[in-house]
């Protein structure tokens, strides 16, 4: 899992731009799948065939980033964000940028915090004018967090956990499953940073029966932090809701009753804020019952984003027992 958890995390992948990503995570599944291919947008579908009724296991392989929208005479890069990427999180990061340029967010002077917006960002790529920065990057190029996946402990510390963390915890399953109960699809969506899109194309093209959405959650249990009964290391979370979906008392309690079957220790994950791609998936078509487990983790859309190993594990165990029965 740490192999598996450092290969996805380091590499590229922002929201629209999946395809390194996607490339690595298809080596990874081929020899386990029955079929796989990608659709129109991008999403990589993974068939292991089952008798019985279609589930659909989706996490996402896109990441945040920022987007270049102007590069002055100098060569400082302008940019904007994809998906929700904080201005005081991006300050002095490192970002790397598709073909290997790396550059450093720095900031116009200010007087005040307060006056801290993205317009008042740049990325220095060491460039001395406009043409030699547009010699190795273009207006509509995209950038990453430049960091690398470290292990702390039990913990992982990483950018991109969100949702490498649900990709890896799919990948696992597959490689694991023996005897499935469902005909699985194992859909490694794009573009949900930016608003769950591909999870709508890749769910209308299946029609599943059920759906099971892996992916992060934020955790209460930081000094001062949010007030949520997640925690880091105390198992999995059960989504009950978030803003995007109320998850169907079916799928629900499938999992439940499977964590406690196979004594896997688990919480229950209530949201007043964010979605997953169970939010654009339970309303495909004529709906189709969805839920989800949420992976905890810490500082989520930060370069550090921290997950469990035992967690990660548990979440695979869960996965399993759910779909062999």
């Amino acid at each position: 899992m740490k192999e598996l958890i450092k290969t996805l995390t380091e590499t590229y992948g922002p929201s629209g731009n999946e395809e390194k990503i996607r490339n690595v995570i298809k080596d990874l599944v081929t020899p386990y799948a029955d079929e796989v291919k990608v659709d129109a947008l991008g999403n990589l579908i993974v068939h292991k065939k089952g008798s019985g009724d279609k589930l659909m296991l989706a996490a996402h392989m896109d990441e945040i980033g920022i987007i270049v929208t102007n590069i002055d005479d100098k060569g400082f890069i302008r940019f904007s964000s994809i998906g929700g990427v904080s201005p005081f999180i991006l300050l002095g990061e490192r970002v790397i940028f598709e073909n290997g340029t790396i550059g450093v967010i720095g900031v116009e002077k200010i007087d005040d915090m307060k006056e801290l917006k993205m317009k008042r960002l740049f990325i220095d790529i060491g460039a001395s004018s406009k043409e030699e920065a547009m010699s190795k990057v273009k207006v509509g190029d995209m950038a990453t967090y430049y960091r690398e996946c470290n292990f702390l402990g039990k913990n992982i510390s990483a950018k991109s956990l969100d949702d490498r963390a649900g990709c890896a915890v799919l990948i696992k399953a597959l490689q694991e499953v023996k005897n499935p109960k469902y005909d699985l699809y194992f859909v490694f969506t794009t573009q949900e940073e930016v608003g769950t899109r591909g999870a709508k194309t890749s769910a209308y093209s299946i029609e599943p029966e059920l759906a099971i959405v892996v992916d992060v959650t934020i955790c209460g249990d930081t000094p001062e932090g949010e007030k949520i009964a997640v925690d880091l290391g105390k198992g999995p979370a059960i989504k009950i809701k978030d803003m995007s979906v109320l998850s169907h008392p079916k799928i629900k309690q499938l999992l439940i009753d499977a964590a406690e079957k196979n004594n896997i220790p688990y919480q229950r994950e209530v949201l007043d804020l964010g979605g997953t791609d169970a939010g654009s998936i339970h309303l495909t078509k004529e709906g189709v019952p969805s839920g989800g487990i949420a992976i905890p983790t810490r500082y989520v859309h930060t370069p550090s984003e921290m997950v469990n190993l035992d967690d990660l594990e548990n979440t695979v165990k869960l996965l399993l027992a759910v779909i062999e029965g």
